[in-house]
């Protein structure tokens, strides 16, 4: 049965409706993932503790210390991930049901946004499983989202038009925090509690989801067919996805060095207001917040031209080499994490430098990698790339944690991501790109 007719390519509405849902779920992850998880996780850790660095937990002998804890369920929710997304992304091959999917997790996502609204206390162990609950949909979402994207413009225009999404993302992210801002900002003059202000940025990062998503995927377009495909059919596509990726040695290699410097940017943003609440607040998220809403602001908008910039470099140096040198800047924002964040002018620096190389970075990983997917498996491959992306992954908050949970310091937590990049910096050097779009191509269905 075939899902729809020959669907159009380089359709700047349908473009502009897919770049829209960036500008949707981004509510997700910058008001949640960034801006309040970690130090709202902190917060009620610490609570149910006693102290930061007292045990919150014990797990076969091993002891989990509340400081750990939001870096914790990060690798937590990025393992869920692991054994969830790529069977998922296989499904949607089979059954062509992306537009469909895409629908049902910006419905349940933005539900689970709204539903931290109801923590508090010292409920770590409940807002920790709603939070699993909404990363695991929201990396489910952007398998199937990031999937459209060979399937809607031609090689020659996805750098700009990968760009352009995160771009808008950015942009969506932005006027929702500036929103969120006022509310932290004017709390007390309207007779409100910060901690109630909180629970409404989390409400409010639900309802943006849900109006801009499903405006978005309205004007979408379902491609391929569905004849043949049964319940269990995904798992079926998953096992053949990877018996061809291992005939593809360029394409494999560019996945595992994507594995480690996606997991380490991950990590610098999902880890980044709770390093800095840590490190200028004494853990204290609720006296930190406002700052940390003012900075990821400032990141937001500086990062629209960010992505744009290095679009327009990777013209003139090539996608490979553009993301080659965001990475040696990433090393460089890490370091100086280390060695000179102490005050909140630092830590606007740092968050200016990030937003620089930030969608630069991002934007074009995905565009060089959506050329090594073969046609007719974009999501099941995307299902592979999104166990490596953003705040999915599990290799970095996990080694984060082990150096807290050890050294008891941030600052030796945040240095060790420095390996993540350089490994991954390696790997990618080593890739010939040219190979991996013939290997791509040769494999298609």
């Amino acid at each position: 049965m075939t899902v729809t007719g020959a669907a159009q390519i380089n359709d700047q509405r349908e473009i502009s409706r897919w770049a829209m849902y960036s500008f949707a779920n981004h509510a997700w992850v910058t008001t949640v993932g960034t801006v309040l998880i970690g130090p709202w996780l902190l917060a009620l850790a610490k609570s149910a503790a006693g102290s930061s660095h007292a045990t919150l937990f014990s797990l076969f002998g091993w002891h989990l210390s509340a400081a750990a804890y939001p870096s914790f369920m990060l690798a937590v929710a990025a393992l869920l991930q692991v054994l969830i997304l790529p069977a998922l992304g296989a499904s949607a091959d089979a059954f062509a049901a992306k537009r469909r999917i895409l629908f049902f997790c910006c419905g349940v996502g933005s539900f689970l946004a709204a539903l931290l609204a109801t923590t508090g206390g010292s409920q770590w162990l409940y807002a920790g499983l709603v939070f699993l609950a909404g990363n695991l949909v929201f990396g489910a979402s952007d398998v199937v989202y990031n999937a459209f994207l060979p399937q809607l413009c031609t090689p020659d225009r996805r750098d700009a038009t990968s760009s352009r999404g995160f771009a808008i993302g950015y942009l969506g992210s932005g006027l929702l925090l500036a929103i969120n801002l006022v509310l932290l900002q004017i709390h007390g003059s309207i007779g409100m509690s910060k901690s109630t202000a909180v629970r409404i940025c989390f409400v409010e990062a639900g309802v943006w989801w849900a109006a801009f998503g499903f405006y978005a995927i309205k004007g979408l377009r379902e491609r391929g067919s569905a004849s043949g495909a049964r319940i269990g059919h995904g798992l079926g596509e998953l096992w053949e996805a990877l018996s061809v990726l291992r005939g593809m040695p360029n394409g494999f290699r560019y996945l595992v060095a994507y594995l480690f410097f996606s997991d380490a940017i991950s990590a610098v943003i999902g880890l980044s207001s709770t390093y800095i609440t840590h490190e200028l607040y004494n853990d204290n998220a609720t006296k930190a917040s406002s700052f940390l809403f003012e900075l990821i602001l400032l990141i937001q908008f500086v990062a629209i031209g960010g992505a744009l910039l290095f679009a327009r470099i990777a013209r003139v140096l090539g996608t490979k080499r553009t993301v080659l040198l965001s990475l040696v800047i990433w090393c460089f924002v890490v370091v100086y994490a280390y060695l000179a964040l102490r005050s909140k002018a630092e830590a606007v620096f740092m968050g200016v430098v990030l937003a620089l190389v930030l969608g630069g970075s991002q934007a074009l990983s995905r565009s060089l990698y959506s050329q090594m997917v073969p046609r007719g498996r974009e999501a099941t491959f995307f299902g592979l790339y999104e166990i490596c992306d953003r705040g999915t992954s599990w290799l970095a908050p996990l080694l984060f944690t082990l150096v807290v949970n050890t050294t008891g310091s941030f600052r030796q937590a945040i240095l060790s991501l420095v390996a993540l990049f350089l490994i991954g910096l390696v790997l990618l050097a080593r890739t010939d790109t040219d190979k991996a779009h013939a290997e791509a191509a040769a494999a298609q269905t």
